[in-house]
């Protein structure tokens, strides 16, 4: 159900559809779903939250296995640790790619806006465990790709969600590049590598309509 509270961005409810329309339904909310990145102050309902992360638990995933973990950030010291952690990292390699000094303070300070502003933030983590081993790093590897197709299939699912409950949400993939200094910053168990995060929040405006190339733009039929 949507909140009664605020104008939706272009959510769908479920409550008075009919049961041929339930296609339509998830193509709106597809299509619907827009990167936010500026959010009001107005504070994310539990249950609301608990939603948004329990769609990502009911994500595909090979061998039925679950190959991720989530941290839920809704207190301000754990999104201040973690902008701090990855703002300072940042800030080491860009300089060692030689980036002007200003430069480096203008796109490290957009970083940490947007985790800051954020009301929460869900960190996703690949977990190997359940996995299969192998002897050969080949299909070893193949395996690690497969949690992390399973971890953006979570993630997805917790978007969309967030969509149909009137929320914005962003997804950012720089833990991918520091998973060592994400874990540190939140305690997370060492079995845990950050690949990714989503912002969520009610957003502050209404976001821009999107736009995509068109399907024979992006397809090879055979």
């Amino acid at each position: 159900m949507l909140l009664a509270d605020r104008r939706p961005l272009r959510a769908v409810s479920f409550s008075d559809m009919e049961l041929n329309e339930p296609a339509t339904a998830l193509e709106a909310v597809i299509q619907g779903r827009r990167s936010v990145r500026s959010y009001s102050d107005q504070r994310i309902p539990d249950a609301v939250l608990n939603a948004i992360v329990d769609a990502g638990r009911w994500a595909p995933s090979p061998h039925h296995s679950l190959p991720f973990r989530f941290a839920v950030l809704t207190g301000a010291p754990a999104r201040e640790a973690l902008s701090e952690a990855m703002a300072d990292q940042w800030r080491r390699d860009l300089a060692a790619d030689q980036v002007p000094e200003s430069t480096v303070e203008t796109e490290v300070a957009k970083s940490c806006k947007r985790l800051l502003g954020a009301t929460a933030i869900i960190v996703g983590c690949v977990y190997l465990d359940p996995l299969d081993t192998y002897p050969d790093a080949t299909r070893q590897q193949a395996e690690h790709t497969m949690a992390a197709h399973a971890l953006g299939a979570a993630l997805q699912n917790m978007m969309l969600t967030a969509h149909t409950h009137g929320l914005g949400s962003a997804w950012m993939c720089a833990p991918l590049f520091c998973p060592d200094t994400v874990r540190l910053a939140l305690d997370l168990p060492e079995t845990w590598i950050p690949h990714a995060l989503i912002t969520l929040g009610y957003a502050a405006r209404e976001p821009p309509p999107g736009a995509r190339p068109s399907i024979d733009e992006i397809v090879i039929r055979k």
